[in-house]
């Protein structure tokens, strides 16, 4: 055996699962997120329950509440709006340097994350799909090969996430997706600029789908 296994703090492991369950939705908006249930329920002390509050805190995805307790975030239309309007000027801007900029390496990650969206679409795994579309989005990002850009994405990625998860109709998502990185892999610049301001269209008549859909539940 060769190498040493990588240590993750426990705290890392908790924000992760935490992330992962409001992200897919398992965890409902206005849920209550007690520390000691939550630590019960994972099987990890408090400690790790506190820090990992913090940190979705911190990534907007959680509302803090007083002492030892918290609320998954709820997104007000007017948060939505606002997502969608940075997410529009970024991913443009992304998806345009992808283009100009991708690798042959960049294009076979970017490969792999669309095969498992489709894959994941077609068994009607919706979680999964979903994933496999923000990992898509953040492969594209990499791709674009600029610093401050993916800095800004590593700041909202949570938010972005969950965003790009309002939707339920996968295959038509996929099939975009499709598209773009056709262009990408052309260098068609001109071309993936349409189609991704098409793209945003979509996805927000899809997320106001969604959210009429939830409300209605």
């Amino acid at each position: 055996m060769t190498g040493v296994e990588e240590f993750t703090p426990e705290s890392e492991r908790v924000m992760r699962t935490l992330r992962d369950e409001i992200i897919d939705g398992t965890r409902a908006p206005g849920s209550k997120l007690v520390e000691r249930e939550v630590a019960a329920e994972l099987g990890v002390s408090r400690l790790p329950v506190r820090d990992a509050l913090r940190g979705l805190v911190n990534e907007g995805l959680v509302t803090p509440r007083p002492r030892t307790w918290a609320v998954v975030r709820e997104f007000t239309p007017s948060d939505i709006s606002d997502l969608s309007e940075v997410r529009s000027a970024l991913e443009t801007l992304g998806f345009r340097l992808a283009a100009q900029r991708r690798t042959r390496a960049g294009l076979t990650k970017l490969r792999s994350d669309l095969d498992a969206e489709r894959e994941a679409a077609d068994k009607g795994d919706g979680a999964g799909a979903r994933r496999a579309a923000a990992d898509f989005h953040e492969t594209v990002t990499e791709l674009a090969d600029n610093a401050l850009l993916s800095e800004l994405d590593t700041t909202l990625r949570s938010r972005m996430r969950w965003l790009l998860g309002q939707h339920d109709d996968f295959a038509a998502v996929t099939e975009e997706h499709e598209e773009l990185y056709r262009a990408i892999e052309a260098r068609d610049v001109a071309h993936v600029q349409v189609l991704a301001e098409r793209h945003q269209t979509t996805s927000r008549d899809k997320a106001a789908a969604h959210q009429r859909r939830a409300a209605d539940q």
